[in-house]
């Protein structure tokens, strides 16, 4: 176990190390001088005091020293303690960790339920269509319409419908403009109302994806060699049943890991059309003010928390699968 661990540790270090170093350098081949715009929001007249400003933040951000200079301080300021990811140029002079940390939380109330409950209810109703035909006539083929639904017309329909024509929901923001973040029961209330559509877009469309592959898997399951020798030897069909889920929850683990990109994905989309203060609208305006240092943060936690929850999911795997557990005693002998 312990070999494994260190080969999988090794290779998402790696990883993070090919990533952070990505990371680094697609926000330097964007289009557009983010410094020249800021100087030019400045309004100066005299061309020598924009010289001025554009030397002074050029010195600010590190941007006045050659490129492999710059690659080696954002690696020198991500080992420092704490991290500095610099300088946000959108939010200037706030840092960057402060706007991502502040945007984290709402993010994170968005993705953990809806990964969560999509992934638990929708084995649920797949196992269950497996094995009753009137349930798989509804499930399935509302299952195929939800997985084949954009992430951003579904909001937008849950906009229209549940906020515009019913008005049982806000449509945009994360709580009401008139409070201000506190623990208070107003506040809380008004940011569960908020909650609900933007969460209802993610699961809703990660929930038919679930139940479509349960079902099938447990199909196979049930239509396999060792299926049809326990109904032989007379086992219940309950028994036969559980063995089937079993088997067939262990791709679906394998398929949580490799589904966080595209619920992430979605949940960028999500936010930018809800309005809601998550890393998906900070990750946009850092797009479109050429934001070098908040863009490269926020990718930075998102590739970190994509890594940690497959490398969990990697020891997950072993601690369910007791092939796995065999194969590794067996290589450790």
């Amino acid at each position: 176990m312990g070999r494994y661990l260190g080969r999988k540790g090794l290779i998402y270090a790696l990883t993070l190390f090919v990533a952070v170093t990505i990371n680094w350098m697609l926000p330097r081949f964007m289009p557009g001088d983010p410094i020249s715009d800021m100087v030019s929001r400045a309004g100066l007249r005299d061309p020598e005091a924009a010289a001025r400003m554009q030397a002074y933040y050029e010195n600010l951000f590190g941007l006045d020293v050659p490129i492999w200079q710059q690659y080696l301080n954002y690696w020198g300021s991500l080992f420092s303690w704490p991290p500095d990811l610099g300088i946000s140029m959108w939010s200037f002079p706030r840092p960057v960790g402060d706007l991502v940390m502040g945007a984290l939380p709402y993010t994170l109330a968005l993705l953990i339920p809806a990964i969560l409950l999509s992934w638990y209810v929708g084995n649920k109703l797949g196992a269950l269509a497996a094995r009753r035909k009137a349930l798989d006539n509804t499930v399935l083929p509302v299952s195929y319409l939800l997985t084949a639904t954009p992430y951003m017309w579904l909001a937008i329909l849950l906009v229209w419908f549940g906020g515009m024509q019913l008005g049982w929901f806000p449509s945009s923001r994360a709580y009401s403009g008139n409070l201000v973040p506190e623990f208070s029961m107003s506040f809380i209330g008004s940011l569960a109302l908020h909650w609900v559509l933007p969460f209802l877009s993610l699961f809703l469309v990660a929930l038919g994806g679930w139940a479509i592959g349960m079902r099938n898997l447990v199909i196979y399951e049930l239509e396999s060699d060792y299926s049809n020798y326990l109904g032989a030897l007379g086992a219940p069909p309950r028994l036969i049943r559980k063995y089937a889920f079993r088997n067939a929850m262990l791709p679906q683990i394998t398929g949580l890991a490799l589904q966080l990109g595209v619920v992430l994905t979605g949940n960028i989309v999500t936010e930018v059309v809800f309005n809601y203060p998550g890393l998906g609208l900070l990750l946009l305006n850092a797009i479109t003010s050429t934001d070098f240092f908040l863009l490269q943060g926020i990718v930075l936690f998102v590739v970190i928390g994509v890594l940690i929850c497959n490398f969990v999911i990697d020891i997950v795997y072993v601690w369910v699968d007791p092939r796995t557990r065999t194969g590794l005693q067996g290589a450790s002998a």
